[in-house]
């Protein structure tokens, strides 16, 4: 595959060099540039690299043809539109190829960018796009302004400079939470490495710090609750951090702070595999890339146990992990794919999945029905007790959340034996007039794992008879279920772990199929447990237990 631009369109890219902008600096002697240029510490994925030289842009567990990729077409949205216009790619492409051999493709891919984009301002120009794009072209810079081709190098810069003022002007207008923190980054980014660009360096901190304030709860974790959107929060201030470090710039505290606390909350949500739990439709990433970003983006923190606002609270013991999501779901202002899975649970041991959500494609492109990717979002698609077949937060039709879980209460204790924790949800008080409580003990020893739900009533609200109820418990790929003979328990074995006894009283024992989003978007069999019966007006409870045999 040709990566050069054919020779009209080099011309066309020249043009881009021509203008006011240009014409002041030629008459001031002093041609645009970067005063410096951060070094991006993150180690970017070296198949995708070899995928990208060889002509083939890597997404998900699609792949598409370079040639193929029409910037003009893609627009800002859509998760392929992002990867592409971001331009976050150049860190793979870094991982699998020197400047020398690596030039001549991204200048290909940025001179085709900016004929599409670069004359004036338009959907490609969305806020959160320049934020991450100048994020990526200041640490890349090596790999895009290489060219001999002095037009081209103008036109970059120039097209960079007019990105920078277009930010000052729009990033608040970004929307709220991750995007409007892009954006801001994008204008300290700019004010630390662009020429002239010290001025809006205290205006893009005061604005950075406000997104922060308004996405990022106390405890560092996002509003939107989504661990695939937590991984770029910690990426986004990572790069920013670097740029400060390029420019032989103080940070400031606020930033240091807010990305020590994004850390550990993003460690929070991992399992013993070392890839994200799956929360709020994200499925698990991929180790290798979340341990990428967490050993290159500068700082380190102890996973975040208990979380208020984040809500993932999180119990360990030798190699035995739980978490817990302990909060309602997100606003729907912050997040189109929230999911009623207040009060499930994911479990490892060691490296080996247990417990799992079935999770959701996230970003990546799918083949999934959307039907599916909806039904994914329930409560029954979590490890979670479900009433009468309910969702706990009502899901609409136009995909947004409803009513439901408004008050969680949370309470931990530590003890010399073991770690505690009770927690409860208002979300079935409105419909059934019952509210549902789950109590967790896990052994110091990190052997057992013993729950409790209950249903007790509260408000004015009563069922008349009797209401279905099943706690489902989805098992990890890999996990073989065997049923004991009283039909109340199951041998849990794996390739990865131990085998583990799993009991339980209060309701009958079933094993039903399910499914699970791998770290791709696709979807792979599994089983799930199920605890199934009817509880009345005065409520009931049953409990449950995971033990490890050795």
């Amino acid at each position: 595959m040709s990566f050069g631009l054919p020779g009209a369109d080099r011309d066309a890219v020249r043009k881009l060099a021509r203008g006011s902008l240009l014409s002041r600096l030629k008459r001031s002697r002093q041609p645009l540039k970067l005063v410096a240029v951060p070094r991006d510490h993150v180690a970017g994925d070296r198949k995708r690299g070899d995928a990208l030289l060889a002509g083939q842009f890597p997404f998900g567990s699609e792949v598409r043809p370079l040639a193929d990729l029409d910037f003009a077409a893609l627009g800002a949205s859509g998760a392929l539109a992002e990867q592409v216009q971001g331009f976050s790619w150049l860190r793979d492409l870094a991982a699998a190829a020197s400047r020398e051999s690596g030039a001549r493709l991204a200048e290909a891919m940025v001179g085709r960018w900016l004929l599409a984009h670069g004359s004036r301002p338009d959907a490609a120009w969305a806020p959160h796009l320049w934020g991450e794009r100048i994020l990526f072209w200041a640490a890349y810079a090596p790999y895009i302004l290489s060219s001999g081709d002095a037009g081209y190098r103008s036109a970059l810069l120039n097209t960079l400079a007019r990105g920078a003022r277009h930010l000052d002007g729009q990033a608040e207008k970004a929307p709220q939470g991750l995007p409007r923190i892009t954006a801001w980054c994008g204008v300290v980014a700019a004010g630390l490495l662009v020429q002239g660009g010290v001025p809006r360096i205290a205006r893009g901190e005061a604005g950075l710090a406000r997104a922060l304030t308004g996405a990022q709860f106390d405890d560092g974790g996002l509003v939107s609750r989504s661990p695939f959107e937590q991984m770029l929060l910690v990426d986004r201030l990572g790069l920013l951090r670097s740029c400060y470090s390029a420019a032989k710039q103080t940070i400031p505290d606020g930033i240091e702070t807010a990305s020590a606390a994004a850390l550990a909350a993003l460690h929070g949500v991992t399992l013993g595999d070392g890839a994200l739990s799956s929360w709020q439709s994200c499925n698990p990433g991929e180790a290798a890339r979340l341990a990428a970003l967490i050993d290159g983006c500068g700082l380190r923190a102890r996973p975040l146990r208990q979380a208020r606002g984040w809500g993932y609270q999180r119990m360990s013991a030798l190699g035995t992990i739980v978490v817990l999501d302990g909060a309602p779901p997100p606003p729907k202002h912050f997040s189109a794919f929230g999911a009623a899975s207040t009060l499930a649970i994911e479990m490892s041991d060691g490296a080996q999945r247990l417990v799992v959500n079935c999770g959701g494609p996230g970003p990546l492109p799918t083949a999934l029905s959307p039907e599916l990717v909806q039904g994914l979002r329930t409560t029954a698609a979590h490890s979670t007790l479900v009433l009468d077949d309910t969702n706990s937060t009502s899901i609409l039709a136009d995909g947004s959340l409803g009513r439901g879980v408004e008050d969680v209460g949370i309470e931990r204790s530590e003890g010399n034996d073991a770690s505690r924790i009770e927690a409860s949800h208002d979300g079935y008080v409105r419909t059934f007039g019952l509210a549902h409580k789950r109590s967790l003990m896990l052994g110091n020893d990190g052997k057992e794992l013993r729950g409790l739900d209950q249903l007790t009533a509260k408000g004015r609200k009563r069922i008349r008879e009797a209401a279905p109820y099943a706690v489902r418990f989805h098992l990890a790929p890999g996990i073989e279920a065997t049923a004991t003979a009283d039909g109340m328990g199951a041998i849990l074995r794996s390739r990865g772990a131990p085998p583990w006894n799993f009991r339980c009283r209060g309701g009958m024992l079933t094993i039903e199929e399910s499914l699970w989003i791998d770290g791709r978007g696709q979807a792979r069999g599994t089983t799930q447990l199920v605890i199934v019966g009817e509880v009345s007006a005065l409520g009931g409870e049953i409990g449950w237990q995971f033990r490890r045999t050795s």
